[in-house]
């Protein structure tokens, strides 16, 4: 069953991001999409994401869908403007993609290429609109397509620390779904009673909520995402967890896979976000008993 049947089911997905090489060696990209490719319902393709240059997500996806693994493409609006994001769009469905998902993009000052220029042409929400007068058959000078393409659009929500932030969050969000997303991916998970709370307003939105649930590497990415991520809260219990294990990386992987398995009755599906850690997907899936 596909990853949108899935979705409209009412069904539990299980998403993992796949990050593209910094370059052209694709093997290891191809190994850790075999590796888990009858484990997932979709690998989430990241497009040079924090600021890195790398093989786009289009190139990515492409390869992907060769290896016969659904993908979701991420796009967005920093580094292309109107005409490049419609003309990427419209190759990704004519390549198989059929799923894309519009996110934010980093600043440029934190890229591996701060002097590059950002363009900015559109925002998420003017982009999700060019989506779907595309999939309505008109792009965005209204010029009649020859042949339409349809995806499954997806968007994100912006982290929030309090109830207050969790209602702006949920505005934006409301105005992406009435664009057109159909399924919205949140801010990494690390405490299940504190996302509980918020999940209620979240089920509201009327479309499918996907948590990210974040592989903790060291002691110290749990410190820094504690202390200066805006609306991670990460409890010291587990941070002192991490760094009493004697093999602090399984320690990572059993977390993210315990949050996956606490998340089942509070969302419909999860992505699992490793930054570059892929070979550690299907040892979290154990974890989580999937």
């Amino acid at each position: 069953m596909g990853f949108q049947k899935r979705l409209s089911s009412g069904e539990f997905v299980i998403l993992a991001e796949i990050n593209t090489p910094k370059g052209v060696n694709i093997s290891e990209l191809v190994t850790n999409a075999r590796r888990i490719k009858d484990r997932v319902d979709a690998v989430v393709v990241p497009d040079m994401d924090n600021g890195v240059m790398r093989l786009s997500a289009l190139g990515g996806g492409v390869l992907m869908h060769q290896q016969g693994i659904e993908v979701i493409m991420n796009v967005y609006c920093r580094d292309r403007n109107r005409m490049a994001l419609q003309g990427d769009i419209l190759a990704a469905h004519v390549l198989g993609i059929q799923n894309l998902l519009v996110v934010e993009a980093e600043d440029m000052p934190t890229s591996d290429h701060p002097d590059a220029k950002p363009v900015n042409d559109l925002d998420a929400l003017g982009l999700l609109g060019a989506i779907r007068s595309l999939r309505d058959g008109v792009d965005m000078a209204g010029f009649e397509l020859d042949g339409h393409p349809q995806f499954t659009v997806g968007c994100t929500v912006g982290p929030y620390a309090n109830e207050e932030e969790l209602d702006e969050a949920i505005a934006v969000a409301q105005k992406k779904i009435g664009l057109g997303a159909q399924f919205v991916i949140t801010p990494p998970v690390f405490d299940l009673e504190r996302y509980a709370s918020f999940a209620k307003p979240m089920k509201d939105l009327g479309v499918p909520v996907i948590p990210t649930v974040f592989l903790l590497k060291t002691v110290g990415t749990a410190r820094y995402m504690a202390t200066y991520e805006p609306g991670v809260f990460i409890s010291e219990e587990t941070i002192k967890r991490i760094r009493k294990s004697p093999d602090r990386e399984a320690e990572g992987a059993r977390i993210a896979g315990e949050t996956i398995k606490g998340l089942k009755d509070l969302a419909q599906g999860v992505v699992i976000v490793t930054l570059g850690w892929e070979h550690r997907i299907s040892e979290i899936l154990d974890y989580a008993g999937l």
